[in-house]
């Protein structure tokens, strides 16, 4: 009898998309989204194709397949099934307030600004129709955390308490949660208290 194992995964590695033309590729993920352009080579399996990396901020890549026989056709890309729906890249809040702002400049029209109850969100298109998502988280994890270990306890909280959706007192009390169960402290009772 064989055994299933996992294959386990360890993060996105990179996320490759179909471009247009090179300039086009680079004036929209540097020019726009301040991707720096770090890597070129031709397209392995493709010689009319060029290949371009961009870091999007986290180590990850993003790379653009280009071909100069290809133009921008700002169609909304299908959103099939097996198709991708969208694109979401983390921002900081300083940078998420700014980007309606800073897409209008441009005459990119937008979602303006979505209440997501743990993030806000923007949508908007690229050149070649691709939703893209900025997206802003409202919490930082506790140290030695991510924001999926806030996630998960913030759901369970959720569903606990039978709300329809993540909001800031359940991302609040999964902070204190995840902080309580991994930092020590010398008090037996770390309840609330109110000193004044």
């Amino acid at each position: 009898m064989t055994e299933f194992r996992k294959i386990q995964a360890q993060g996105v590695h990179h996320i490759t998309l179909t471009g247009a033309d090179r300039q086009t590729s680079i004036d929209f993920w540097e020019g726009v989204l301040g991707m720096p352009f770090i890597f070129d080579q031709p397209n392995f399996d493709d010689p009319d194709e060029g290949h371009l990396y961009f870091d999007p901020g986290d180590g990850r890549l993003v790379t653009i397949f280009t071909n100069e026989k290809r133009s921008p056709d700002p169609a909304p890309a299908s959103q099939a099934p097996g198709n991708v729906h969208h694109i979401a890249f983390n921002v900081s809040q300083a940078s998420f307030w700014q980007a309606a702002k800073r897409l209008e400049a441009r005459g990119i029209s937008h979602s303006g600004p979505k209440d997501r109850g743990f993030m806000d969100s923007i949508y908007f298109r690229d050149p070649l129709g691709l939703l893209i998502e900025l997206a802003s988280y409202r919490f930082e994890p506790p140290e030695g955390c991510r924001h999926a270990d806030v996630m998960i306890e913030a759901h369970r909280i959720r569903v606990e308490r039978g709300d329809h959706h993540i909001d800031r007192e359940h991302l609040a009390d999964a902070i204190e949660l995840l902080v309580e169960r991994g930092r020590q402290s010398l008090s037996s009772d770390r309840g609330a208290r109110n000193p004044y």
